[in-house]
């Protein structure tokens, strides 16, 4: 599973890399991470890490590289 998580979390950075900030929904697409949960294992993977802001504003989450 650590491994898994690892390649989601190497996906996300990626599409943040390549398209700035964006909110959960379109970073899961921009990402092709197929469910919720593993987009959220991949994001505590890098907050762990040190390699994210997230905001929530009216409910909407959005997370930038650092």
């Amino acid at each position: 599973m650590t491994e898994t998580v690892g390649t989601l979390a190497g996906a996300v950075w990626t599409a943040l890399n390549e398209n700035g900030a964006m909110n959960t929904k379109d970073l899961k697409k921009a990402a092709k991470i197929k469910t919720d949960k593993d987009l959220f294992l991949a994001l505590g993977w890098l907050l762990r890490e040190d390699k994210l802001e997230v905001a929530e504003e009216d409910k909407v989450i959005t997370v930038t590289l650092k």
